[in-house]
């Protein structure tokens, strides 16, 4: 029986596939399942082989923190994303591992890390893992924030960095960012004597100021105050929708329930700009094209919406600037632009009202640069070397995005020895590298000297990762250009028209309240005083 056994399988393996179709007796058939079985044993056990073999080669993840079945780290996350994961690095190491549900992050604490994620890798984690938040407020992600890298996203930067923040463009709307600038110093001479919350009064002017670059209008008018801060509430609540834990990002199978109503929100947020935006944009389009061009040519003040429906009639039909992209791109700069820049000069405000001698140098540079009888102009901001030193040194202690706009890769890739899965999202806690003893000299202190002597050496441009308030490689912030004029033009003003004090009895609070914005916990209330010597300006 064995023998005839073993000569069928001869026979079934010598004689190839034609066995399957040859003989009808059932000891065929049981000798067709034995070999089909043992060729299964045989292909099952050289697969595991293989891939045994292949994962001692892969290199490890990075190490982390253990996590619960299912929901991973997050019953574990502290409330101060960025120092939770500044105490997880000093356990684990400057790369680690934790898990939001399904979803793997990896934060990066390291100056020699980042660098090799956004320059040395930087195509492959050029991509982001936007949040359904991000996605509502932005018109489905047509904007540059959001949008994954590729033909339509460098369209769009394109158009951001090299048409409306150019230089010509910067300088061309001057005129308008002066304007407002001016304005708000004369609403505050009406306040002398009393205190205001320097946060909420920056914050009005850096959007006037931007909604004016943006389209030549502001929030004036009788409803300017109620208007401005309902604009106010509603991108400030755009913010921080953004960076809200939102179960349908970290259970993407839930998402279609909105259980926390983020997206609801979101749209309901979006509806009340976009209102905005199509009002202005069908105003603009019914203005007369030759009429446009003359005012231009007269008051040398254009908008960037007026650069933007310009370029979309002349423009290349293979990359189409759409009326939605136009609008995606105002949202990224109307959010981008007005929360992070009034938080970064309430702070600077702030850390110079709690150092008097500081306040009092960046005075005096201004009062050789531009004089006690004169406004700041646009023109003085290249000679204020200190004041310049004052923004880095507030931006490198409080950084607007401790933990940056987090990046997504799109392949598996070696980080500092580690395998950093396809899909990951990698964090760069910049909070904790800007205050890294080893990397910095009395790190916690508020030491503007310390930028001064070589502007080349931390610029913003994201070749120092010791200092990356705005990231590095492709997907550096946009904003950069407008950001830096901002700053530097608003704070001067600021401390250039008025002395600042502190209410009787009160005192400064530096507690941080932590989003995708790094904010205050408690506003700086304090009292201006005018400083002018001729009063005039004021009026």
């Amino acid at each position: 029986m064995i023998t005839n056994l073993v000569s069928k399988i001869m026979d079934v393996v010598t004689g190839g596939w034609l066995w399957w179709w040859d003989g009808t007796s059932i000891e065929s058939k049981v000798v067709r399942l034995i070999f089909t079985m043992f060729i299964m044993v045989l292909v099952i056990c050289w697969c595991k082989l293989v891939s045994n073999s292949c994962r001692k080669w892969e290199l490890p993840q990075p190490p982390g923190p253990r996590g619960l079945p299912l929901v991973g780290n997050l019953p574990f996350l502290e409330a101060d994303l960025q120092r939770y994961f500044t105490k997880l690095a000093q356990v684990y190491g400057p790369i680690l591992k934790i898990r939001m549900g399904n979803k793997i992050c990896v934060v990066l604490s390291s100056p020699s890390l980042v660098k090799e994620v956004l320059r040395d890798h930087d195509a492959i984690f050029a991509y982001r893992d936007p949040p359904i938040a991000g996605m509502a407020v932005t018109y489905g992600g047509l904007d540059i924030a959001w949008s994954p890298h590729g033909p339509m996203w460098r369209m769009l930067r394109k158009v951001l960095v090299g048409e409306m923040l150019s230089n010509t463009n910067l300088e061309a709307c001057y005129g308008l960012r002066q304007q407002e600038v001016l304005q708000k110093m004369k609403d505050l001479y009406t306040k002398i004597g009393t205190p205001v919350n320097i946060g909420q009064e920056v914050f009005l002017m850096t959007s006037n100021v931007i909604l004016s670059m943006l389209w030549g209008g502001t929030l004036h008018g009788k409803v300017r105050s109620s208007v401005g801060s309902e604009f106010q509430q509603v991108v400030g609540e755009i913010v921080e929708l953004l960076g809200k834990p939102n179960v349908s990002d970290i259970f993407p199978v839930l998402a279609r329930f909105d259980l926390q109503r983020i997206e609801h929100r979101a749209k309901e947020l979006l509806s009340w700009l976009d209102k905005i935006f199509n009002s202005v944009i069908e105003q603009k389009q019914k203005k007369d094209e030759a009429a446009s061009k003359t005012t231009y040519q007269q008051n040398k003040n254009k908008d960037f919406l007026q650069v933007l429906l310009e370029l979309k009639e002349q423009q290349d039909a293979k990359t189409p600037l759409t009326i939605l992209q136009l609008k995606g791109l105002f949202m990224d700069i109307v959010v981008g632009g007005t929360d992070t820049t009034s938080a970064t000069l309430e702070w600077a405000i702030a850390e110079m009202m709690q150092r008097p001698v500081l306040m009092k140098k960046a005075q005096a540079e201004l009062e050789e640069v531009v004089g006690m009888n004169n406004m700041v102009e646009d023109s003085h901001l290249s000679r204020l070397h200190f004041l310049d030193a004052v923004v880095k040194e507030t931006l490198r202690l409080h950084p607007a995005l401790p933990l940056l706009v987090p990046h997504r890769s799109s392949k598996s890739c070696t980080i500092g020895g580690y395998t950093v899965p396809k899909g990951a999202s990698v964090f760069f806690n910049v909070w904790a590298m800007q205050r890294d003893p080893a990397l910095w000299e009395n790190p916690l202190a508020f030491h503007p000297e310390r930028f001064l002597g070589d502007d080349k050496k931390c610029d913003y441009k994201g070749n120092d990762f010791h200092f990356l308030p705005f990231g590095s490689g492709r997907r550096i912030c946009a904003g950069i250009p407008l950001a830096e004029r901002m700053l530097k033009y608003v704070l001067a003003s600021l401390l250039h028209s008025f002395e600042w004090r502190l209410p009787e009895g009160s005192k400064l609070d530096f507690a941080e309240k932590f989003g995708l914005v790094l904010k205050k916990a408690t506003p700086v209330v304090a009292i201006p005083t005018p400083r002018l010597l001729n009063l005039d300006l004021y009026y």
